[in-house]
């Protein structure tokens, strides 16, 4: 690195924070309004009949929300007949940090994936990853469910009797929530190191956002080299009975 952060002593580098803590205070007061606008949005019903794929069969997407008034989708990407290897790198990411559920279960919500893929092909990734959140297959409902917006990644859903309601949606940089790794990064002091910051001339910059290089080593998704050490099969055939 050709630029370092300038070496100071502590009280002209606490006099720094201080400023810099003043514009973070006045960021989560922007996104606690925000929050609130979006508390406030208008909803609109999705057919609660719905039918998705889980470990026993057919399920309604009212069923879904495990007797939970509120339910949490992550729509995982998916590749017919493709290896892990070969699987959404940005799904992998963004999925696979949602893991300690009873938080959200204590606060009368379910969180689950809907996957683009079959299910008994789809949920063997699930198992390789090591995952343990509720697993669907939504090939047979996706259209209905994205209402023509195929770029949606998380939806919020609110379920009222035997009647389901869709309240939220976005995609794109608004799933970074779910990534704790990226507000860890943005933290430190190279950032993310990838191209599109703005980061003082001389920091590192080793990675184009766009490529999904940042999320993969060696031709694969970064968290599966774990499952690979550890024997984990990864070309999810599913064998006919």
């Amino acid at each position: 690195m050709s630029e370092l952060p300038a070496v100071t002593d502590r009280a002209t580098w606490q006099a720094e924070l201080d400023a810099l803590l003043v514009r973070e205070k006045s960021h989560t007061r922007a996104g606690d309004a925000i929050a609130a606008a979006r508390r406030r949005l208008p909803m609109v019903e999705v057919d609660a009949g719905l039918s998705l794929t889980g470990p026993d069969g057919p399920v309604p997407l009212a069923e879904v929300f495990e007797g939970r008034s509120q339910l949490i989708a992550y729509f995982q990407m998916w590749h017919d007949d493709t290896p892990a290897a070969g699987q959404c790198v940005g799904c992998t990411f963004f999925n696979g940090q949602v893991r300690e559920l009873s938080y959200l279960h204590a606060c009368d919500v379910t969180y689950a994936t809907f996957c683009h893929g079959p299910y008994a092909e789809s949920v063997r990734y699930r198992d390789f990853m090591g995952w343990d959140v509720p697993w669907y297959s939504v090939r047979d409902a996706a259209g209905a469910l994205h209402a023509g917006r195929w770029e949606v990644l998380m939806v919020c859903y609110l379920r009222v009797g035997d009647r389901v309601f869709e309240t939220y949606r976005t995609g794109g940089r608004g799933i970074e929530v779910m990534a704790p790794t990226l507000a860890l990064l943005d933290m430190t002091a190279l950032g993310r190191q990838e191209t599109w910051q703005d980061s003082p001339s001389g920091r590192p910059q080793r990675w184009d956002a766009s490529t999904g290089e940042q999320l993969r080593v060696g031709g694969r998704p970064t968290a599966q080299w774990p499952r690979v050490a550890a024997g984990y099969r990864d070309d999810l055939v599913v064998t006919p009975m």
